[in-house]
């Protein structure tokens, strides 16, 4: 059985109906985690990271299934401009390389910053893209884009987006904190990760919990050793 199946996508601008590739589900099998959540696989051909944006070859609209159908006032307008009008055809619906699922994250982040998409949804471009270019040790780029995931996570908590999503507040909040962590700012996530502890006894995700006092704990000892 291969390792990727066709989805049919409706193009959320332009209605046209594609196919893209998945990993099958049994086929994701990650065989190592790191403390921001990113995970490995045994080969790159099963990593789903490389299929999460969809690219629509008719216009040029790319998505993930995070994006919301609403489009606000004159956004669907500007995608056309900017988008569809400059769009050449190319077809991202076949196996993925490194370059391309990369060309597909960056389509991705110009498609939702152009349709004022939810913080919640970029953050979640911008964190894979970070985690892709930490698959291939390409630590300036995985640090420009884990900063960049910061900013929209931030915004996103203030701004209470992602409520009714995927991620929830004690998660969010840890994130924040990691990436403040590993971006090397100890005292920010010192503050986040705190507020992750002040919820155990209201959470049912007592694994965030246990894993933002670790990395509080880590950030003390460092300190230590430090002195």
């Amino acid at each position: 059985m291969d390792i990727l199946y066709d989805r049919t996508v409706t193009c959320l601008v332009c209605k046209q109906t594609y196919t893209t590739k998945k990993v099958r589900s049994r086929f994701i099998r990650p065989i190592q985690h790191d403390t921001d959540f990113c995970s490995y696989y045994a080969s790159e051909e099963a990593n789903p990271l490389l299929y999460y944006v969809h690219v629509c070859p008719h216009c040029g609209f790319a998505a993930t299934e995070e994006f919301s159908t609403y489009f606000p006032p004159q956004t669907l307008e500007t995608i056309q401009q900017n988008i569809c009008a400059n769009w050449h055809g190319k077809n991202y619906g076949g196996a993925r390389t490194f370059a391309e699922a990369i060309d597909t994250y960056k389509l991705g982040i110009y498609s939702a910053t152009l349709k004022k998409e939810k913080h919640i949804a970029l953050a979640g471009l911008y964190m894979r893209l970070a985690w892709l270019y930490r698959s291939k040790q390409q630590n300036e780029e995985e640090q420009r884009f884990m900063r960049l995931a910061l900013e929209q996570y931030i915004a996103s908590y203030e701004a209470d987006d992602f409520v009714h999503t995927h991620m929830s507040e004690v998660r969010l909040l840890y994130l924040i904190g990691e990436l403040y962590r590993r971006l090397g700012k100890e005292k920010q996530a010192i503050i986040y990760f705190s507020r992750v502890i002040a919820r155990k006894k209201e959470t049912i995700e007592k694994g965030i919990v246990n894993m933002a006092y670790d990395r509080w704990q880590e950030i003390r000892e460092e300190k230590k050793g430090a002195q």
